[in-house]
């Protein structure tokens, strides 16, 4: 059974503040992308802490600060 608050959600929609697990990264994002995404620390239910959104969405994942794109961020999926 599945709880509403399982629901995976774009990464690009996390307040700043939050702390979320990786649940997919989107088929959208180029597999060159993907590859390097997973190198830098991205793996299925990492915790991932997202530091701001605007003017890119950045995230702490495993002690690495990384910027996104929101066009990136948008497919990259999380649950709470």
């Amino acid at each position: 059974m599945t709880h509403p608050h399982d629901a995976r959600l774009p990464l690009a929609f996390i307040p700043p503040g939050s702390e979320v697990r990786l649940a997919a990264l989107g088929e959208e994002i180029d597999p060159l992308q993907r590859e390097q995404l997973t190198a830098y620390g991205l793996a299925e239910t990492r915790p991932i802490r997202v530091l701001q959104q605007k003017p890119m969405t950045v995230i702490l994942a495993d002690e690495v600060e990384l910027a996104l794109e929101h066009g990136i961020a948008r497919h990259i999926w999380v649950t709470r």
